[in-house]
């Protein structure tokens, strides 16, 4: 990809940023720091939104989300991104991983002291009750490994924010399939979280 192929002055269009996305090398610093400026504000808006389910105190900071995020991005061999929807549920994976992660060490440290809950927002994910991170974490874990697609609609949902018609059109499903998933979706995560 050339280095000068991107303007840093201007948000691209969908379909523009879509094709610097499919050619961009993240383990080459120029093409990381250039792509960064046009992809930071949505990952900003992602960060915000999953620091405001965090309890209060939490130390990492949704700048400090957005970073980390895409530090994991450029890490490893570099994914071959399809458009700019692909970039946005690899980065909520990521983002996803980033809090994970950081709520294993929190847990680890204070060995079962730090234990947290987070509320799947009814608007988001109508399931009751508060439920520990770690835990959604493996129980969609589970989830995965039975329907990854239910997994990705989940975790679009939940931890990106799309609506339910954004969620659809970044799956490449009709929204009445994305419906009928996501109250699959629902039903088995309120079991598995509810199960004594």
């Amino acid at each position: 990809m050339r280095d000068d192929a991107f303007d840093e002055t201007a948000t691209p269009p969908s379909e523009q940023l879509t094709e610097m996305l499919r050619g961009v090398d993240l383990s080459d610093p120029r093409q990381a720091d250039s792509l960064l400026p046009l992809i930071y504000d949505e990952l900003r808006v992602m960060a915000a939104r999953q620091m405001r389910r965090e309890r209060d105190g939490h130390t990492l900071q949704p700048t400090a989300l957005v970073h980390e995020t895409y530090l994991r991005l450029a890490q490893g061999p570099p994914p071959a991104f399809q458009n700019r929807a692909h970039f946005f549920r690899i980065a909520a994976r990521a983002m996803r991983q980033v809090l994970v992660d950081t709520a294993r060490r929190r847990d680890a440290e204070k060995r079962g002291g730090g234990w947290r809950r987070i509320t799947l927002e009814s608007d988001v994910a109508p399931v009751p009750g508060d439920y520990d991170l770690i835990d959604l974490h493996e129980t969609l874990a589970r989830l995965g490994a039975m329907d990854p697609q239910l997994e990705r609609l989940v975790e679009l949902r939940f931890f990106t924010g799309l609506t339910l018609d954004e969620a659809a059109e970044s799956l490449g499903v009709s929204r009445r399939k994305a419906a009928n998933d996501w109250a699959a979706a629902l039903l088995w995560l309120r079991r598995e979280l509810t199960a004594p």
